[in-house]
Formats: C-alpha cells, structure tokens, sequence
C-alpha cells in the first residue's frame, strides 16, 4: 500500500504538474490560497496566516509565477492572505467570492478591492459563486472604489459557467440545485462571447473562468477578443466563428443560422416540461463564529445531521 502523501508532498507536486503544463504554451504558473475552515472557526490572525505561510514555502521552493489569495468571502481573511503572499517578492492577485452586494459582512466590493490593494495586491477582482455578468457588475464596483481613493490596480474575472440570477449574498452555494443539478443553468458559448465583450468594455484585463467552466467556454471567450489580442484560438476552424461552419451544413434551415445575429438574439429552451426559470435559494445566514460552520476532523454524526435537516427545512419555511 502506497504511503499517504503530506499537504507539502501534494503542493509541490501541483506545482511540477502545472509548471510542466505551462512549459507547452509559454503560460504562466501561480501558487493559490484560499479560505481556510480556521479562520470560520475564528482562530486567530496568527493561525490562519500560518497556513498560509506553509503554502507559501512550497510556492517559494517551486518558483511559481505569481501569488492568487482566491475564493474568499470575508475582506478580512483575504487581506491576511495578501499580506502573507507579498513577503513572496511576486505579483498578487486577490480575487473575492462576492456578487454587489458586498463580502459576507456587508462590506462593498469598492471597499473590499482598496483594502486589498492597500494590503499589496496588484491585480483584484472576483471569481466564483455568481454568474459572468454579475460578476463583471461586482468587479466594475471594485475598479471603481479603487480609482475613487486614488489607487491603481489591474482587474480579474474568474465567474461560474452558470446563470444565477436568482442568487443572494451568499452566492450559488444556496441554490438548491448546488452543486450536483447546476446542468440546466449552464451558459452557451454564445453568452461567453457577451461576457468576454462586457469584461473588457469595463477595463478588466484577466479574463477567465471558475467552475462549470469547459474548453469550448474559454474558446468562445477568446475568439471574442481575438482583435485585441490578435490571436484567432486553436480549434475555431471546426465551427467556425459564430457558427460559420455551419454553411457547409446538409439542411437549408441549419444553414441559416451560419451568422452571428441568429445566435446573438437565440433565447434558448431548457427541454424541461415544468421546469421552474429560477429557484428559491436557502438562505441560511450564517458565516464566521456561527456554530454551524466550526471546523470538524470527523464525517458528520446522525445526531448533527437531524440537526442540519432541521435548520435546512426552517430555512426553506421561511424562504
């Protein structure tokens, strides 16, 4: 039986895994952190920074690129993890997991991107729990509220692949649908193409992706700004850009829809009959010191799991 590797055994092999990645494309390679159950469970500033420091080590030993602190929820923790990675000497990014309405304490996104930025970070934005153009709305109130206090920051967009408009604060994560039946909500390549045009419209320069995400998604986001980027992706010959290729197709009426205009203006159907347009989140409203989210070394006991069943049908009662 194979020996269990250690949290520094498996970083350092991201680390090869990605770097030899990269090597094929001339890419880059960045060391990430995120929030940690330590800082929910509200150890203190010094025990969270000291996970952090521990990824830092193998990011430092393994020359990574540059630093991203992402997918944190609380401005707090992610200016401790901005802090943390800047003794690196390399760029940081700081991306939050937050739509409009601001981190898990109310806090704006404009007042969240200056606090990251007074804490080091050269590159700030969002990535996950919301849709594309939410997330765009969010970091365009961050790149505002940075220029507002005379700062200067480049900006990055890492959003999900699916629709949420019917999200809170908390993002999907309290969707009931969250995480395995999110299919039904996933973006075409065409609303790729909008997003990728909205991003850069609002100055945001790192444009990409986070979960739901597939090859074809990224494409389309980069066929978008081939001008500005004065590359053409490998693989759009197969189809053509907006469904180009298409006029080559057997039917007339397939032919008809080799334009942009056609799939531009398409409202696509879900093929569900009775398919609800959107869902009731669960909003539960807890976040850091709340007892619900203390950390757990154990799988969850039937005794907690009445009580989760419990507070999840309270939740959907006063929904």
């Amino acid at each position: 039986m194979a020996p269990v590797k250690k949290g520094v055994q498996i970083n350092e092999a991201a680390c090869d895994l990605a770097r030899e990645v990269a090597n094929e494309g001339d890419a880059l390679v960045a060391g990430g952190v995120s929030q940690t159950p330590s800082y929910l469970s509200c150890k203190s500033e010094t025990e969270v920074k000291g996970i952090f420091k521990k990824q830092l080590e193998v990011f430092i030993k393994k020359n990574v690129d540059f630093m991203i602190a992402e997918y944190f929820e609380h401005v707090e923790e992610a200016e401790w993890a901005v802090q943390v990675l800047k003794a690196s000497g390399k760029p940081v990014a700081a991306c939050m997991c937050i739509g409009p309405e601001g981190d898990m304490h109310g806090i704006s996104p404009g007042e969240c991107a200056v606090r990251l930025v007074k804490a080091g970070a050269q590159i700030v934005g969002v990535n996950c729990h919301f849709d594309p153009l939410t997330c765009v709305q969010a970091v365009k109130m961050m790149k505002e509220g940075v220029e507002k206090a005379g700062l200067k920051a480049h900006y990055m967009v890492q959003p999900l692949a699916y629709h949420t408009p019917d999200c809170s604060c908390q993002g999907f994560i309290d969707l009931p649908e969250f995480p395995f039946g999110l299919e039904p909500r996933i973006l075409t390549r065409w609303d790729m193409h909008k997003y990728a045009r909205e991003a850069y419209k609002v100055g945001i320069r790192f444009i990409g992706g986070c979960c739901g995400f597939e090859p074809y998604h990224i494409r389309a986001v980069a066929e978008e700004l081939a001008p500005e980027r004065g590359i053409v992706p490998p693989g759009s010959e197969k189809h053509g850009m907006w469904g180009a290729g298409l006029e080559m197709h057997t039917k007339p009426w397939v032919r008809a829809r080799a334009r942009r205009d056609y799939w531009e203006q398409l409202l696509p159907a879900s093929g569900r009959p009775q398919c609800p347009s959107m869902s009731t989140p669960e909003g539960w409203g807890v976040t850091k010191g709340h007892v619900d989210l203390l950390q757990h070394k154990e799988a969850t006991s039937s005794q907690e799991m009445k009580h989760v069943l419990e507070m999840q049908k309270k939740a959907k009662s006063s929904a």
